[in-house]
């Protein structure tokens, strides 16, 4: 039992770390592109 719990422990340990790693290191900057779309006004 005590196996499992230290696996389970190394196991989310490893998973925040890459976690962080990902976040400081990975490409997460957003998609950019300019939208342009005709408007048409009522005014009477």
């Amino acid at each position: 039992m005590w196996r499992l719990i230290k696996l389970l422990f190394f196991l989310a340990v490893i998973g925040a770390i890459g976690l962080v790693g990902f976040a400081y290191f990975g490409d997460l900057t957003p998609q950019q592109q300019d939208v342009t779309e005709p408007v048409t006004l009522d005014v009477d």
